[in-house]
């Protein structure tokens, strides 16, 4: 009778480890039906669950697995399989796919207990865990590192905008970021990525920095922040805030641009992006004026935003053209995708603001990023803790093979 068994080597991580021991099992014609290996701070955890003939057949291979074990100073235990537990492991095969995204400047113990003990209420099971983030030294610890820990999860849920919600709680409790999506051949095959870029790709809301210079800025300002908390009608507040606009000298616009603080991780993800072949577009409820800029300046593909209208040098208080507001972001998203011919699936969003979440809510992974709150709750994912760089996490892309990109 066949006989399954799990076999644990723990120890020193070493050249040739797994190769001497899969040699041992090679002589005796073994079956390997799974495997994992994981090395933390050179510590190495193998298991490997393995078919044999029968009971006095798999002494001699055990025994040889010990003895090599105890050569090469490493821990090694045998755990006998029973048919039960093989046959439901087996069925769990089929079971959906999840991937949760832990994103701060550290993650704590705290984080994961929190958010571990999150997945066991939803009765999923955590197949495995990995550091997606760099090495960082004890004693370089500053406002701008990033940490990432990404758990691959199994199990059947019955309401996936429930559990966001929840993560979406226990991430504010926290003071990190907590991204919930699907594993699916999606998540590595993205291809486009649209950008808002007011508060999104710059630091900054480019009408306000205008109404300052134009001497209107706390009027325009106030309208700007209700727009953006979805209080006001974007089109009808656009509006006004340009009409406040009038007769500003067009000379101002150059000195603009060239003050716009660019987001802390933005150039890293476009750079990025573009090694990976990447599309890349603002759509903008700003103006065009700025868009290009940051287009020569980014490497960006498209923009898409407001022609803001001049006369004899001054600004005349209004747009040329569609106003592109939140419904416009969403159609422009779908013809670039088509343009591009790519599924919405393989499209991402960012933005901050409340005409964002059309394009967010169409896009295969829509980012609230450092967004109003009404504007988090809406949308399916979002980063306030790191920078835009941070998307690339949700990825499933590690700082490894990031910097391999580079080189």
């Amino acid at each position: 009778m066949k006989r399954i068994v799990l076999i644990n080597i723990s120890g020193a991580d070493k050249p040739g480890l797994t190769s001497t021991i899969s040699s041992i099992l090679a002589r005796y014609d073994v079956s390997i039906l799974d495997i994992g290996q994981s090395v933390i701070h050179d510590t190495l955890s193998l298991g490997l669950l393995v078919e044999l003939e029968n009971e006095a057949a798999s002494s001699p291979v055990l025994k040889d697995i010990l003895f090599k074990a105890h050569e090469l100073e490493v821990q090694v235990k045998f755990s006998p399989i029973d048919d039960e537990s093989y046959s439901s492991w087996v069925g769990g095969q089929g079971k959906p796919r999840h991937i949760v995204t832990l994103l701060a400047r550290k993650v704590t113990a705290l984080h994961i207990a929190k958010v571990s003990e999150l997945v066991a209420q939803y009765d999923l099971n955590i197949d495995k865990i990995d550091r997606l983030s760099g090495r960082v030294a004890l004693d370089s610890f500053n406002e701008h590192d990033k940490a990432c820990v990404q758990l691959s999860l199994r199990g059947v849920l019955t309401d996936p905008a429930e559990v966001r919600k929840d993560f979406l709680t226990l991430a504010g409790q926290l003071g990190l970021d907590i991204a919930y999506q699907e594993d699916n051949i999606y998540r590595r095959n993205r291809r486009l990525v649209c950008f808002d870029m007011d508060s999104t790709l710059i630091e900054a809301e480019v009408i306000d920095e205008l109404a300052y210079a134009a001497g209107v800025g706390e009027q325009v300002a106030e309208i700007t922040e209700r727009a953006m908390q979805g209080e006001l009608d974007f089109t009808e507040s656009f509006a006004a805030r340009l009409a406040l606009l009038e007769g500003l000298d067009e000379t101002v616009l150059e000195g603009v641009a060239e003050r716009l603080p660019i987001t802390e991780g933005a150039e890293r993800l476009i750079n990025t992006m573009r090694a990976l072949g990447y599309k890349t577009a603002i759509l903008s409820g700003g103006f065009t004026y700025f868009g290009r800029y940051l287009q020569r300046k980014l490497g960006i593909d498209y923009v898409y935003a407001n022609e803001l209208e001049i006369h004899n040098g001054k600004v005349t208080g209004k747009v040329s053209g569609t106003v592109v507001d939140g419904q416009r972001k969403a159609d422009l998203l779908q013809e670039l995708a088509q343009r591009e011919q790519l599924s919405l699936q393989q499209v991402i969003a960012v933005g901050d603001g409340a005409n964002d979440l059309p394009m967010l809510s169409i896009a295969g992974l829509g980012v609230a990023f450092r967004a109003k709150q009404i504007v988090k709750e809406s949308a399916r994912h979002s980063i306030s803790t790191l920078g835009l760089d941070g998307v690339l996490y949700l990825l499933g892309l590690s700082d490894r093979e990031i910097k391999s990109l580079d080189s």
